[in-house]
């Protein structure tokens, strides 16, 4: 079944409709150069020199993909661990944030969780914490992770409707 959810983003720029859609093999070379670019422009604070595209692979093995595309780009990806409702990545091409991708993919995700979800955002990443919160994530723990300290959110169904 071929699934496509068509959103509208920021009218008065006449952007093209974005669209979320799962994945397909014939994204990997595009969401892999996504991966690599919006990490090292996400966290400066890391070495990314030993980073490669086919981190992608790793980071997203078994986990359900969807992809924003816009006028025929790819231009973001979210990847999910169903059975936790775990969404493990979020990440948008850096010339295309702050246009909707990154909300449309997550508003996805969060209407196919079947319980309290939860992902994990390092602490210093304080752009991401607050586009989290503004979709109702709320903070519930703290932890130590190879990349430095992250919280660990939750969000609960109906939380957007608060």
């Amino acid at each position: 079944m071929k699934m496509h959810i068509k959103v509208t983003i920021n009218s008065r720029k006449k952007d093209p409709a974005l669209i979320v859609r799962p994945w397909q093999e014939s994204d990997r070379p595009f969401l892999r150069t996504i991966y690599l670019h919006a990490r090292r422009e996400a966290w400066p604070w890391l070495d990314g020199s030993e980073w490669q595209l086919e981190d992608f692979d790793a980071a997203t093995l078994g986990e359900t993909l969807w992809v924003a595309e816009q006028d025929g780009h790819r231009i973001g990806f979210a990847s999910v661990l169903e059975n936790d409702n775990f969404l493990h990545n979020l990440f948008v091409d850096p010339q295309y944030q702050g246009r909707g991708a990154g909300s449309a993919l997550l508003e996805t995700v969060q209407a196919r969780f079947t319980s309290t979800g939860a992902l994990k955002c390092l602490k210093k990443n304080e752009q991401a914490l607050r586009f989290y919160q503004r979709h109702g994530w709320e903070i519930e723990s703290s932890g130590e992770s190879p990349e430095g300290e992250y919280y660990l959110l939750h969000w609960k169904q109906g939380a957007q409707e608060r």
